[in-house]
């Protein structure tokens, strides 16, 4: 185990290098239904209308449904490249709305057990993703493992919650499991998003409970991303088969997406770990 780990730091270094690095962006939530996927897919295409270079990965590796959203069927996934069928090109696929999308597979979580030659070769590929600028990464909902993997290995994670008092029961469950059981050497920076906020003022307290019951019984500061209205133009958009940004690009969701957008633009960060960073850290938490 001590010599595969040395491996492992050897194969990063020599991959990651000083190359561009991208924001890699977990976005998570305590329980489904609360627009998780929606928040993604839009975020990614305001971040492309702002003129970034955007990669979108769907990490829900049991119930994928971000190609629904998008409206595309895409032909290959990341199993494909762990499975060295396809090279990591082979499986991007291009999207009508300024975005790169790569669809998650049951299975991925099977680079922890590759062979020294087969990890090698993952690791390459998956390097090749540093020509982005901006990575977001749509999990599962919930605790499961794979999940947290991906947590654990981001540069930001956003929390998504809803007014619901499930929704923030569960959205304080996994800032607990995350602040209390994941080894983090580092700093990690926790953000809620109120999503079908009835008001500002609403999405603020909505947002001010949990943070507040987070400093008082977890030591850890989370801090408040923004909200996102309660509006027809996001049943209607998915109904379509459209991200609203795209078809409703001034209804309230939408501007509320646009400002989030700028906020995190704004924030001081001190650099980027990089693709091999997010996977040297995604393979450490098993």
């Amino acid at each position: 185990m001590e010599n595969q780990a040395s491996e492992l730091k050897m194969l990063m270094k020599e991959y990651g290098g000083k190359q561009h690095k991208p924001r890699i962006i977990a976005i998570t939530s305590g329980k489904g239904g609360v627009g998780k996927t929606n928040i993604s897919v839009n975020m990614a295409i305001a971040y492309a209308q702002i003129g970034k270079n955007v990669l979108l990965i769907d990490g829900d590796l049991g119930m994928a449904n971000v190609n629904v959203l998008l409206n595309v069927v895409p032909q290959y996934n990341l199993l494909h490249v762990v499975n060295q069928q396809k090279r990591m090109e082979e499986i991007i696929t291009d999207t009508e709305f300024g975005i790169k999308f790569i669809a998650g597979a049951n299975g991925f979580s099977r680079i922890a057990n590759l062979s020294d030659e087969e990890l090698e070769y993952f690791i390459s590929e998956f390097n090749t993703l540093n020509s982005f600028d901006i990575i977001i990464i749509d999990t599962a909902a919930g605790i499961a493992n794979n999940v947290l993997q991906f947590v654990a290995a981001a540069d930001e994670v956003f929390i998504v919650t809803t007014p619901e008092p499930t929704a923030i029961t569960d959205a304080y469950g996994i800032i607990k499991i995350i602040t209390t059981e994941l080894s983090l050497n580092r700093e990690m920076k926790l953000q809620l998003l109120v999503n079908r906020a009835h008001s500002g003022d609403e999405g603020k307290r909505i947002a001010d409970r949990i943070i507040n019951i987070a400093g008082q019984f977890l030591n850890y500061k989370i801090e408040y991303l923004g909200f996102i209205y309660d509006d027809p133009a996001v049943t209607t958009a998915v109904i379509r088969q459209k991200p609203f940004m795209d078809v409703m690009p001034s209804s309230k969701p939408a501007v509320c997406i646009k400002h989030i957008v700028g906020r995190v633009e704004k924030m001081d960060v001190n650099g980027f770990d990089g693709v091999s960073g997010f996977l040297k850290k995604f393979l450490q938490k098993k």
